[in-house]
């Protein structure tokens, strides 16, 4: 299998001690999640692959299909997805349902592309959230340095199935759902841009997801880093959603190459995230919200640091005030150096980092498995690592997880 570039969480370990975290922590707290069960494998790049481009590298997102079925997405820019009838018996899908173009022009928003959330009313019509990079460094002229993070553009765009995820189609032009309020430049020197979205959930009439953004500095407009929350009506209009600004849901963020931006909107963050969200679930019966990320030892959030590195999760009752996050599994992540973890004796055996956490319930009362009860399924990617190298042998997996939410 051909090595591929480092995944896009993966660059954001250089991110982890800058990005300023914001975070209302209550006491005691809101739940309590309990690993129950050993690790079960979904998916092996090495065994299952259609080719090259199929590594688990996005948190696992899934529906049902109009005819019952489950579609399940998290693998790489050629997305594909992994079929089944139920969780048990997912198997890959070598059609390609969203492919990515790879061109240099930016406005195009057809480099590279992710399916990283979908939403369906009927199993038939579902509407996409992509993770789009323009990967500057890659396109003659469009960077000056040649190095990853520091000519990385990053958008939400918008894509559609009509035929229950068997395909997935772009607009004319791209549907920016959230993109910086400037074009991408030369001399950046730095990831910019939304990027990395949770799963869509609803909420009665409304359907929110999280998204991470680096921030940007620009007169008129002091966007602060962090994650925010984003709201719409109708989430197979891409231009409905919009941010949390601390008074109310009115920040857009349109496409800077079709609408000259003047008085750039910001968003306000919130939650302890120290980057993405992996997950974003509702508890049945108590309705509270559960979120799953990963963090890296040392890592600070507002009353606290993170003790160990791993998967973490943190409680609401709004979406907005978060209680501390707790440690749900510890292991050393996409955020940690892999050289600590790939030089040590060990990794002759296969030392590997964990990522791409979310959290799957058989049992969710709608098709769009955005609700918990008292049980669900971590889902997860692990990654081999040889010396200081993130490789492309990669396995999805899973382990039962116990969750009690108090009223």
């Amino acid at each position: 299998m051909s090595r591929l570039p480092r995944p896009a969480l993966a660059a954001l370990a250089l991110l982890c001690g800058l990005v300023p975290l914001r975070s209302h922590a209550a006491e005691p707290p809101l739940s309590a999640l309990t690993v129950t069960g050993p690790e079960r494998l979904i998916f092996s790049a090495t065994r299952d692959a259609c080719d090259g481009a199929d590594v688990p590298d996005a948190p696992a997102r899934a529906f049902r299909d109009a005819t019952g079925g489950i579609a399940l997405f998290g693998l790489h820019y050629r997305n594909r997805a992994l079929r089944g009838p139920d969780f048990d018996r997912l198997k890959i899908d070598c059609r390609v349902v969203l492919d990515s173009g790879g061109k240099g022009d930016p406005a195009l928003y057809d480099d590279r592309s992710w399916i990283t959330a979908t939403w369906t009313e009927d199993g038939a019509r579902v509407a996409a959230l992509v993770h789009h990079e323009f990967q500057a460094n890659e396109h003659e002229g469009r960077c000056r340095s040649k190095v990853y993070m520091e000519c990385w553009y990053n958008t939400i765009t918008a894509a559609e199935s009509r035929d229950g995820g068997a395909t997935f189609a772009r607009t004319h032009p791209p549907a920016v759902v959230a993109g910086a309020p400037f074009r991408q430049e030369e001399e950046q020197g730095r990831h910019r841009g939304f990027f990395n979205p949770s799963n869509i959930v609803g909420d009665g009439r409304w359907r929110l997801f999280l998204a991470s953004t680096t921030g940007w500095d620009r007169p008129g407009s002091d966007q602060p880093a962090g994650v925010c929350l984003f709201r719409s009506d109708d989430p197979a209009d891409p231009t409905r959603w919009r941010a949390w600004t601390g008074t109310g849901f009115t920040a857009a963020f349109p496409d800077p190459y079709r609408k000259a931006v003047k008085r750039p909107d910001t968003c306000r963050p919130v939650g302890p995230f120290p980057g993405p969200v992996g997950a974003l679930v509702r508890q049945r019966g108590t309705g509270a919200w559960i979120a799953v990320f990963m963090a890296a030892k040392g890592g600070a959030f507002e009353g606290g640091a993170f003790a160990e590195s791993g998967f973490y999760w943190t409680a609401s009752r709004d979406l907005l005030t978060w209680d501390a996050p707790r440690l749900l599994m510890a292991g050393a992540t996409l955020y940690d150096d892999p050289c600590k973890v790939g030089g040590k004796v060990e990794s002759k055996a296969g030392a590997r980092l964990i990522a791409y956490p979310s959290l799957l319930d058989p049992e969710a009362a709608g098709r769009n498995f955005d609700d918990v009860g008292e049980r669900a399924l971590l889902t997860y990617a692990t990654l081999k690592v040889e010396g200081c190298t993130i490789t492309s042998d990669r396995d999805l997996v899973r382990r039962p997880v116990a969750i009690k939410v108090w009223p």
